[in-house]
């Protein structure tokens, strides 16, 4: 198993990509804790791990509260002696279908100022404990490289989120601490704890945002798909790789 003995906080764990993600870090072996706004889904997603198995706990965390996300983090470590893996799939409030020209400046900011606040306290909080142990691992849902109309701030918010995660990389590597982001079709407001949830086995493809119809391949990854390589990326399999950008939109976007 890719992450045995690893233990896992997944932000967002009651959205589509969110519990695919924790889905897949307690089938190679970590501990997962899922962390987000909704209780009652937290624990039937938890529920059904831990009757196939898993150890996994709950809880509901503010991430836009600092000192929220600190509790917690050092409750998770507490009940499971270590803190390897951080995974961002939260939410970032966007207001989408309209063009910049017909939104005010406080409706664009708005998803931009969500996400970096959310994703600084997640990180920063992570990586104090991560720097204190052996390392570990900062993940996130980010790009911005596509050109997509109509999205407001939310393109703004994932370029924002992936130079966030670039300067964390730099910074934190000294600590063995890596840091990459993940771009799929829609991300990273796709999949986020106020949609629907994709069950274990969902065949459906990961809906791309408006405007990009025509622009993908045959094949636009699965919510699954997209938690696989997300535990690759965990694992020591992959070490060397920090700083990074993952392409997973199946040719919207062309590296």
């Amino acid at each position: 198993m890719l992450l045995h003995n690893k233990t896992a906080i997944i932000y967002g764990a009651a959205g589509a990509i969110g519990s695919a993600v924790t889905r897949a870090y307690a089938r190679e072996g970590a501990t997962v804790h899922l962390a987000g706004r909704t209780a009652g889904t937290l624990e039937r997603i938890a529920g059904s791990l831990r009757d196939a198995g898993a150890t996994a706990h709950v809880a509901t965390v503010d991430v836009l509260d600092p000192r929220a996300v600190e509790r917690h983090a050092a409750n998770v470590i507490k009940e499971s002696g270590s803190l390897d893996i951080c995974f961002n799939a939260t939410s970032n409030g966007d207001i989408q279908g309209h063009t910049l020209l017909d939104m005010r400046l406080d409706e664009v900011m708005q998803p931009v100022t969500k996400s970096l606040t959310a994703h600084f306290n997640i990180a920063t909080t992570a990586a104090r404990h991560m720097a204190r142990g052996s390392g570990g691992v900062i993940l996130v849902m980010a790009g911005g490289r596509e050109a997509i109309p109509r999205l407001g701030g939310s393109h703004i918010a994932w370029t924002a989120l992936a130079g966030l995660s670039r300067q964390l990389a730099a910074d934190l590597g000294p600590h063995n601490i890596r840091v990459a982001w993940l771009l799929s079709p829609g991300s990273p407001g796709l999949g986020h704890e106020d949609a629907p949830r994709a069950e274990p086995d969902d065949a459906h493809g990961v809906e791309a945002p408006p405007g990009t119809e025509g622009l993908l391949s045959n094949h636009q990854p699965t919510y699954e798909e997209v938690a696989n390589i997300a535990a690759f990326l965990a694992s020591d399999a992959a070490r060397t790789m920090t700083a990074t950008e993952i392409n997973l939109t199946g040719g919207a976007v062309i590296d």
